[in-house]
């Protein structure tokens, strides 16, 4: 749980520590989100199926078909969430899976889904559709012609890239036209969300013999996406190289591209561990600095895997504490807010997480100006177990804040510390990087801590955090 006192410098409340001296920190260099590729201006948020495919311990009424899909999106049409998270989106298993139609377009696999009735149904309760896809041709239907050519798909997908899929040969017109023709076909379906999957370089093989360079589908589907006329955000993923060449092509073609491996705990009663959750806050880290050497605005968000902060701790597998620490962050990082969890037993904890009236107010702020780690004492970015972020400042000086006590490092974390019990973390104006009074809302405790001139300072167990709205004083 929770320990938490905030405090002016020098007010000498019992158990808070002033910060130690800190040698001058780096300037703060403000990063900001602008409209990505497909034309978005803020992350996706939604659903998606996968957490509950791969956890179906953690969810036993839940089966991946039509009806029980519905039910859990259901969810997500009705009080308290009333349209703020949107997109319900399929994971792996929709389509059939060793061949297409007549043109090699991918297919639905009708024993589960009619996915045009799906989109319909949830386009009248006002929601999106969302399906998943990985590169790449059928290697069954290699002799079959793509649509609106003379073109066989084996004269430009050969190979074998593990997924009973070819490699495409992505000099080809005929390529970018067999894209346009499944795009084109998902459109008229009413798809509005593609998950694009097993992208390279980034992705492990996870048993595959995946191609060094898949970012050539990244950039067919983009334009596959333009061609259609209909706005679909696309989505890539898994852990993405961040060298500035590919990221590059991910941040001019993609709205959103993962930071990390999946988080859930495949098989298990519980979705996620928290030293996964250490593991992908860390991916994060690394993500935004690499953001911050390489562009000024950024047009693609961060995708840090599904959040799964709605269920008690003997379904989601973390504490209050840290469900708090994993929503401050999410929404900090201005990331997608894709839930995995069973909508069908969120409890009133988890409810208040993800509809809070003031941290979506939070959230609309850091889908502008992502948080980007100053630690404490120093304003640096290395990996450690106390920690310290902020958002903007904008030009009219509102920004947010997040401090947080990690806890042990499990080995994933990369920070080395192994401090047990409640911390002081403490964060200056100038390990922030900014100068000047703010008034300060303690956004999850709803306490207004007045104006505030110099530092923030939190009394945090492992695992917890508060998350500080700044506005201009």
């Amino acid at each position: 749980m929770l320990c938490l006192e905030l405090l002016y410098l020098g007010l000498g409340i019992a158990g808070v520590t002033a910060a130690p001296a800190a040698s001058a920190a780096t300037p703060l260099k403000v990063i900001s989100y602008a409209q990505t590729p497909n034309g978005f201006r803020g992350p996706a948020r939604g659903w998606n199926t996968f957490a509950l495919q791969a956890n179906p311990n953690a969810a036993p009424s839940f089966q991946f078909d039509q009806a029980h899909v519905l039910t859990q999106c259901s969810v997500l049409a009705s009080a308290p969430f009333n349209g703020q998270y949107d997109t319900c989106s399929l994971d792996s298993g929709w389509s059939v899976g060793d061949h297409g139609d007549d043109f090699g377009r991918l297919i639905y696999d009708t024993t589960h889904f009619d996915i045009p009735s799906l989109a319909s149904s949830l386009h009248a309760k006002g929601l999106k559709m969302g399906v998943y896809v990985v590169p790449g041709a059928f290697l069954n239907d290699v002799n079959k012609t793509i649509f609106g050519t003379q073109t066989k798909i084996g004269e430009v997908c050969t190979g074998n890239e593990g997924l009973a899929r070819c490699i495409f040969d992505y000099t080809r017109t005929e390529t970018q036209q067999w894209h346009n023709s499944v795009a084109n076909l998902f459109a008229s379906w009413g798809v509005d969300f593609v998950k694009l999957d097993f992208v390279t370089p980034g992705s492990p093989s996870n048993g595959q013999n995946l191609p060094a360079d898949q970012s050539g589908s990244v950039i067919a589907w983009h334009n596959a996406i333009k061609n259609s006329g209909r706005q679909i955000r696309l989505d890539i993923s898994w852990k993405l190289d961040r060298t500035q060449k590919y990221f590059n092509i991910w941040n001019s073609n993609a709205d959103a591209m993962r930071t990390d491996q999946d988080l859930n705990n495949s098989g298990s009663n519980v979705l996620v561990s928290w030293g996964t959750v250490q593991r992908a806050i860390d991916n994060y880290r690394q993500w935004i600095i690499a953001g911050l050497q390489f562009f000024d605005k950024l047009n693609i968000y961060p995708d840090l895997d599904n959040l799964v902060v709605g269920n008690p701790e003997n379904i989601s597998g973390l504490s209050n504490g840290q469900r708090t620490t994993v929503m401050s962050h999410w929404i900090g990082a201005g990331a997608n807010l894709i839930l995995g969890n069973d909508l069908t037993t969120l409890d009133d904890f988890g409810k208040n997480l993800l509809t809070n009236a003031q941290a979506l107010k939070v959230a609309a702020f850091t889908a502008q100006f992502p948080i980007q780690p100053r630690n404490p004492g120093s304003g640096a970015q290395n990996a450690a177990q106390l920690q310290a972020w902020i958002a903007g400042p904008s030009p009219s000086r509102e920004a947010v804040v997040v401090l947080t006590n990690l806890g042990p490092d499990n080995g994933q974390g990369g920070f080395g510390t192994q401090t047990r019990g409640v911390q002081t973390v403490t964060a200056t104006w100038q390990d922030l990087g900014i100068t000047g009074s703010f008034n300060v809302q303690d956004v999850w405790n709803n306490k207004n801590l007045g104006v505030i001139s110099n530092q923030v300072s939190a009394q945090l167990d492992e695992g917890a955090s508060v998350l500080l709205h700044l506005t201009a004083a």
